[in-house]
């Protein structure tokens, strides 16, 4: 009997194996910035595309915040967009998979 795992999940499982570092700006929800004393910010990336930003404009918001918090920057944490990842690979995995 074959087990049935929901598409949502198995892609998240896979997206948990991938060096954030290597996720293009444009497949992450939001980014979170632990600064010292505990504090975070939050920056909506979401958000900033359906406020009809381009892609160098959300890149100089994050370029000037990191500036910004500068060395109070304890950590960068990364939400990845799931549904994203899935609508820009799956159709790369499929064409491989369709040569098999």
């Amino acid at each position: 009997m074959q087990v049935s795992l929901d598409v949502e999940e198995q892609w998240e499982n896979l997206i948990k194996t991938v060096n954030k570092d290597q996720i293009p700006i444009d497949c992450v929800k939001k980014v979170l910035f632990k600064l010292e004393g505990g504090k975070q910010k939050t920056i909506n990336l979401s958000t900033l595309r359906g406020q009809g930003l381009e892609l160098e404009e959300i890149e100089l918001i994050l370029t000037r915040s990191m500036y910004d918090m500068g060395k109070k920057i304890v950590n960068i944490d990364y939400v990845i967009d799931v549904k994203s990842v899935r609508q820009v690979v799956q159709p790369l995995t499929n064409k491989i998979l369709e040569k098999l």
